[in-house]
C-alpha cells in the first residue's frame, strides 16, 4: 500500500471520507454540540501565545534581538525551546499515526531522531556558537568566499525549510479540517496567520517563548495520555503481549501482509500475526531502506537551519551545550512515549476508524485522547480531544515560526545584507529586511500547504532531513574540521547535495506512479468483493444476533474500503506517468540518504582539492581556536 499520493487525488479521497456518515460515529471529529468546546481551548492556547508575542515585541530593537532574541535565552529554556523547535507535527502526529498502522516501522523515526542528537551535542553544537552568528551560512561564510557560500547556503536553507513547513502546514490543515470542519485551505490559511504574527512582531524572542510552552504542554499532554493508555493495557511487557494478541492489530498485519503477496499469511496464527506488528518489514521492506533512512535522520538534524539557529541565541558554548543536553532529555522521553501513544491507538482506536479519519494516519494520537476520556458522545472525552488537539495545533504553528524565521533570515541577512549590500546595511533595515522576507515566506508556506494536501507528515519531513544530510551537514562538518576545506568544496558540495536528494527523492517510492496505484487499488476491490461476498453468504445462514451485526459492520467496512479505492482510481484520471515522467520508481529506497549523504561529502572534497582559495587556508588557524575556545566569538560577523 502506497501512503504518498498527489494532490488530486487526496483532495477527493479527503473529501469523500469527511462527508462519509460513518466518520461522524468512528472517528475524532468534534461532534456539533461540543464544538464549542474546542472552540474554547484553541482560543486559550492561541490567546495565550499571542499575549506572549505582544509582551516579546516591545523587546524586539536590533536584528539581533530579531534573529537571536539578544543571544540571552538560558541553557534549559534554550533546551526546552530545542524541544518545541524540535518536535514537529511529524513526532505527535505522524509518527504515532505511523505506528498505529504499522508498527515497529514507524517507531523507527523516533529512534532516528532521538540518536540523531548525540550528533549534534558532540559534533555540531559548541563550533557553531563559537563561529556563527546568525545563520547556517555565518558558518560557511567564515573562512571562505562570503557571497558564494551565503548564495548556496541561503538556497540550501530554503528548500530544506520548504520540505519541512509543508509538513507543519498539512498537518495544521488536516487537524483543523478533521475536528470542526473548517475548510483545509481556511485552516492553513489561519496557521500562516499565527505564524506571521509571532514572527513579524516577535521575533526569536516570541518564536523562543512560544515554543517553550508548546513543548510543556505537549510533554504533560503525552504523559497523561500514556498513563490512561497503560491503565487499560499494561505496563511495557504487559503492555506489548496485549499487543501481540489484539485483535485488530491481528486483522491490520494480515491485510498488510495480503497487500505485498497474495496468501502470505497462510498458517500464520493469530499470535504471530500480531507479533509480525512488533517487527520490521510492515512499511520498510528493505533493511537497506532503513539505514538510509536513519542516515538521514542522524546526519540531518545537525543540519537543519531553524536547529542550528538556536545556538545563538544562549550567552556562551557551555549554555549551548547545556542547552543540548536538556533537549536531548525531553525529546528522549517524548520518543518513548510514542511508542505507547501509536500502538495505544492501533488497540483502542483500530486502524480502521484511524484511517478513517484521516488516510496518512495524522489524527491517531487526537482520537485516542477522545476514546480514552469515553468517547466521541461524552464530554470528557470531547475535551481531551480538544485539548490534545490544540496542543498538536501550538506544536505546528510554533515549528512553523522557527522555520520561517530561519528562512528569513537565509533571505534577509545572508542574501540581502550579506550579498546585495555587503554586510552595510543599518539595524533598522535589518530589521526591516528580515520581516518583510518572513511575510514573503509566509505567504510561501500557505500556498504550499494547500497545494500539498494529504500528505504524511513524517515522510514530508524525511525528505527534508534527507536534503539537511546531504548538503549542509558535510559542509558544516568539514569546514569546522578539515583544514583543505574550502569554497569549491562548500558551492559544489551544497549544489550536489541538494539537488541528489531531491532526484533520488522524485525517482523513487515516495511519489505518485498511477500505474501502481490503480493496479495495487484494484487488487484490494478485488479482495474487498471477495469479502463482502463471502460475508454475506455468511449472513444469510447465520441465527446468532450478535453474529450478525458483526457480519454487516465488517461488510459496511469492506464496502467504504471499496469506494475509497474507487475515488482513488478516479481521481487519477487518464496520467501515467510521476512528476519527472517515470512510470515506475527507479531507485527502490523510500529515502536516498544512503546515496545522496557521501555524494555530498564526496563532492565538498573534490571541490576542495580543486579548488585553490587562501582565504580558507588563512583563517583555518583562527577558526580551529575560535570553535574550540569560542575566544572571540562576539567578532566572528567581521568576517
Amino acid at each position: 500500500m502506497k501512503k504518498l499520493q498527489g494532490g488530486a487525488f487526496a483532495l477527493a479521497v479527503s473529501t469523500a471520507l469527511l462527508a462519509s456518515p460513518a466518520l461522524a460515529q468512528s472517528s475524532g471529529v468534534v461532534a456539533p454540540q461540543y464544538r464549542w468546546l474546542t472552540f474554547l481551548v484553541f482560543a486559550a492556547i492561541i490567546g495565550l501565545t499571542m499575549f506572549v508575542t505582544y509582551r516579546a515585541a516591545s523587546k524586539v530593537k536590533s536584528a539581533s534581538d530579531f534573529y537571536t532574541a539578544g543571544g540571552g535565552i538560558s541553557g534549559v529554556q534554550n533546551g526546552w525551546a530545542i524541544a518545541g523547535d524540535y518536535l514537529s507535527a511529524a513526532s505527535f502526529l505522524g509518527i504515532a499515526g505511523l505506528i498505529s498502522i504499522y508498527g515497529y516501522d514507524g517507531f523507527m523515526y523516533s529512534v532516528g531522531w532521538l540518536v540523531a542528537y548525540i550528533t549534534v551535542l558532540l559534533v555540531i553544537a559548541e563550533p557553531c556558537r563559537n563561529i556563527g552568528k546568525y545563520t547556517l551560512a555565518d558558518i560557511l561564510a567564515y573562512r571562505n568566499n562570503p557571497k558564494a557560500t551565503r548564495i548556496v547556503g541561503a538556497i540550501s536553507v530554503i528548500v530544506v525549510s520548504t520540505f519541512y513547513l509543508t509538513a507543519q502546514m498539512v498537518g495544521g490543515g488536516v487537524l483543523v479540517k478533521t475536528l470542526i470542519g473548517i475548510d483545509y485551505k481556511i485552516s492553513v490559511i489561519t496557521v500562516g496567520m499565527l505564524m506571521l504574527a509571532y514572527v513579524i512582531f516577535g521575533g526569536m524572542v516570541a518564536t523562543t517563548y512560544v515554543q517553550i510552552i508548546k513543548a510543556i504542554l505537549l510533554v504533560i499532554a503525552s504523559i497523561v495520555l500514556v498513563l490512561l493508555v497503560w491503565s487499560q493495557y499494561g505496563f511495557f511487557g504487559g503492555f506489548l503481549q496485549n499487543a501481540v494478541n489484539d485483535g485488530g492489530i491481528q486483522e491490520r498485519v494480515r491485510q498488510l501482509l495480503e497487500a505485498k503477496q497474495a496468501g502470505s499469511t497462510a498458517g500464520m496464527s493469530p499470535t504471530e500475526l500480531g507479533q509480525r506488528f512488533l517487527e520490521p518489514g510492515l512499511y520498510f521492506t528493505s533493511p537497506l531502506d532503513q539505514i538510509s533512512l536513519g542516515l538521514a535522520l542522524v546526519f540531518g538534524t545537525a543540519g537543519l537551519p531553524h536547529i542550528l539557529m538556536r545556538f545563538f541565541t544562549v550567552p556562551s558554548a557551555k549554555e549551548a551545550r547545556v542547552s543540548v543536553i536538556w533537549a536531548m532529555a525531553i525529546i528522549g522521553g517524548f520518543y518513548v512515549l510514542t511508542l505507547f501513544l501509536g500502538l495505544g491507538a492501533a488497540m483502542k482506536v483500530g486502524a480502521p476508524n484511524i484511517l478513517l479519519a484521516d488516510r496518512g494516519g495524522n489524527m491517531a494520537a487526537p482520537i485516542l485522547a477522545q476514546y480514552l476520556g469515553g468517547g466521541a458522545d461524552s464530554m470528557l472525552g470531547n475535551f481531551m480531544l480538544a485539548f490534545v488537539a490544540a496542543v498538536a495545533f501550538a506544536t505546528i504553528v510554533a515549528v512553523v515560526a522557527g522555520l520561517v524565521l530561519a528562512s528569513a533570515s537565509a533571505i534577509a541577512h545572508d542574501l540581502y545584507v550579506g550579498v546585495i549590500r555587503g554586510g552595510s546595511a543599518t539595524a533598522g533595515e535589518q530589521v526591516k529586511a528580515a520581516r518583510i522576507a518572513s511575510l514573503v515566506v509566509g505567504a510561501m508556506a500557505i500556498v504550499i500547504g494547500i497545494a500539498a494536501e494529504g500528505q504524511n507528515v513524517a515522510h514530508l519531513v524525511a525528505l527534508a532531513f534527507a536534503v539537511a544530510a546531504s548538503a549542509n551537514f558535510p559542509c558544516i562538518l568539514l569546514t569546522l574540521f578539515w583544514k583543505r576545506c574550502n569554497t569549491g568544496g562548500i558551492v559544489l558540495g551544497m549544489i550536489v547535495g541538494t539537488l541528489s536528494a531531491i532526484l533520488l527523492v522524485l525517482a523513487s517510492p515516495n511519489t505518485q506512479y498511477p500505474n501502481q496505484i490503480r493496479a495495487a487499488a484494484n487488487g484490494i476491490i478485488a479482495t474487498q468483493q471477495a469479502n463482502v461476498a463471502t460475508l454475506n453468504a455468511e449472513l444469510a445462514t447465520s441465527t446468532d444476533a450478535a453474529r450478525q451485526e458483526a457480519i454487516r459492520q465488517a461488510v459496511a467496512g469492506a464496502e467504504a474500503t471499496i469506494a475509497t479505492q474507487q475515488a482513488r482510481i478516479a481521481a487519477l484520471g487518464d496520467r501515467t506517468t510521476n512528476l519527472i515522467g517515470l512510470t515506475e520508481p527507479l531507485l527502490p529506497l523510500r529515502n536516498p540518504g544512503i546515496i545522496s549523504i557521501p555524494l555530498g561529502f564526496l563532492s565538498v572534497i573534490l571541490g576542495s582539492l580543486l579548488w585553490r582559495d587562501r582565504r580558507s587556508e588563512e583563517l583555518w588557524d583562527e577558526v580551529y581556536v575560535r570553535q574550540n575556545t569560542g575566544l572571540g566569538a562576539a567578532a566572528a560577523s567581521q568576517h
